[in-house]
């Protein structure tokens, strides 16, 4: 079974709520690569409810930036020449991140994202993130992922 892209993130950067490896209590999603997508599952819990039989917004939103970042991640590996993998995933944060909701999201189901890179370089990447659950889109992120700074790295 290949790895997750999350769980090439260094062990220092490995704790995000969204994503960490660290973080038991954490959604620990993960992503892989498709081809020219990125491609992640998540199956909401109970907890995750908004109004009875429907998810969250809150919870979708966390689950597109989570997506988006380690999306960008391979999309960087990918541009430097190796595949995800090949070394420690590279950090991104948030700069930007707009969410649409399309139509509510039911729980009780698989959620499925699929994002790509709409534009990049080295100081940005910009990627669209849909998410579906019952094979309809019931939401849209659009979002902008820069390198980790240095001073959010532990000193």
């Amino acid at each position: 079974m290949r790895a997750a892209i999350q769980d090439l993130y260094p062990d220092d950067f490995a704790h995000c709520f969204g994503c960490g490896r660290h973080n038991a209590r954490g959604h620990l999603m993960k992503s892989f690569v498709d081809g020219d997508e990125v491609v992640a599952h998540f199956t909401p819990r109970p907890e995750h409810t908004a109004l009875p039989g429907f998810v969250y917004g809150g919870l979708i939103a966390s689950l597109i930036d989570c997506h988006a970042m380690a999306t960008a991640a391979a999309a960087a590996e990918r541009a430097a020449g190796r595949e995800i993998g090949a070394a420690e995933a590279p950090r991104f944060v948030t700069a930007a991140l707009d969410v649409s909701f399309l139509k509510p999201t039911p729980i009780g189901g698989e959620l499925v994202l699929r994002a790509h890179v709409t534009d990049r370089n080295e100081r940005k990447a910009v990627i669209t993130v849909s998410l579906s659950a019952n094979d309809v889109v019931t939401a849209r992120g659009n979002v902008i992922a820069v390198p980790m700074p240095a001073s959010m790295a532990r000193r």
